[in-house]
């Protein structure tokens, strides 16, 4: 029976990109790949957990002289099925103004705007 891997993100830091790895099936270790354009990253760890059985705990470094302008994608797959089972991006650079969250932080402000206009109009025809 083939073991079956999830990668769960748990956090991105001090440089490093943290993940809780659970195999099903069989009880073997994990052999992960992580890649950058076509660069396979060194020094990635994975290690049991001790409090689980078939869990382990993921750590990425995230090389500083791959961070430049613009979205950087690092793709997280296991080595001997090439299957991938999670990426992550790193936005560096100047601020992205068609970024989708900027527009959204923008029509926030714009709607709480028109609120207070709306309720203070409604105050004073009253």
């Amino acid at each position: 029976m083939a073991s079956e891997l999830t990668l769960t993100k748990t956090r991105i830091q001090a440089g490093f990109w943290e993940g809780v790895l659970t195999v099903s099936g069989e009880q073997i270790q994990p052999q992960i790949e992580v890649t950058h354009l076509t660069q396979v990253l060194d020094g990635v760890d994975v290690s049991e957990d001790a409090s689980a059985e078939g869990r382990f705990t993921v750590r990425v470094p995230i090389p500083v002289d791959l961070l430049t302008d613009g979205v950087q994608t690092f793709v997280i797959s296991d080595r001997d099925s090439g299957e991938r089972l999670e990426s992550f991006s790193v936005i560096t650079g100047q601020p992205m103004e068609d970024d989708i969250r900027a527009e959204v932080d923008l029509l926030r402000a714009e709607l709480d705007m028109l609120k207070r206009a709306f309720r203070r109009h409604c105050l004073e025809t009253m």
